[in-house]
């Protein structure tokens, strides 16, 4: 079976209105294994796969499904979408084995969580935001080489609940800007409301170090 090395989710219509890229389709990379077919063809993080070998990629579940009915070795057209525009990339298809998978939907649990009574509470889209450090660290078991700020609690029934956005998670970057403090977090989502944006796109990792991207509502 073929293999092409990313990890992907759905694009609804908050992540395509955050992208700019029209009406929701495609299969959006959340992450690319740096070993793999898609990362040597230059696949990036944040591309949103439109075509496959000439085939329209609708929805992230199309996408798993062709590439593994395409041969191993063939040369693959791929139509991406990258910063508004359409960018075509060859990828060589590598050989599945059994501790890869083709292309996999990144998804989390739901847990709100009790949240930290001693962490600074600014609250931003729902959520209640802290610095990380050394205590928040250790609090929430994060891994080494983890860095962002700190969720440490999720109001109930908000859109980050429904997007399974739990207290421990960190956020990584907004809308493609790496973020260190709370401040910063609160200044791309000023930003993005002055230019007129609804959603903003969130990159983040749970405590194990593992990445997603979250569309979030800019308030």
């Amino acid at each position: 079976r073929g293999w092409l090395g990313v990890a992907i989710q759905d694009v609804d219509d908050a992540m395509a209105e955050s992208l700019n890229i029209g009406k929701a389709r495609g299969a959006f990379v959340s992450n690319v294994d740096d070993k793999g077919p898609a990362k040597t063809a230059g696949l990036e993080r944040e591309d949103v796969i439109l075509k496959f070998d000439g085939k329209d990629i609708r929805t992230s579940r199309d996408l798993p499904r062709i590439v593994a009915e395409t041969p191993v070795g063939k040369d693959v057209d791929v139509m991406v979408m990258r910063g508004g525009k359409e960018v075509s990339k060859t990828v060589k298809l590598g050989r599945l084995e059994d501790n890869d998978k083709v292309a996999s939907n990144t998804k989390g649990p739901n847990n709100g969580g009790p949240g930290n009574a001693e962490a600074a509470r600014t609250k931003v889209a729902g959520l209640e935001l802290s610095p990380l450090n050394a205590e928040s660290r250790r609090r929430y078991s994060i891994k080494d080489g983890v860095e962002g700020v700190i969720i440490t609690r999720v109001e109930p029934n908000s859109k980050a609940s429904e997007r399974f956005i739990q207290a421990g998670d960190v956020i990584v970057e907004v809308q493609r800007t790496p973020v260190k403090s709370v401040e910063d977090v609160a200044k791309r989502l000023s930003e993005l409301k002055k230019d007129g944006r609804n959603n903003a796109l969130f990159y983040v990792a749970n405590a194990q170090g593992d990445m997603r991207y979250v569309t979030l509502p800019v308030e």
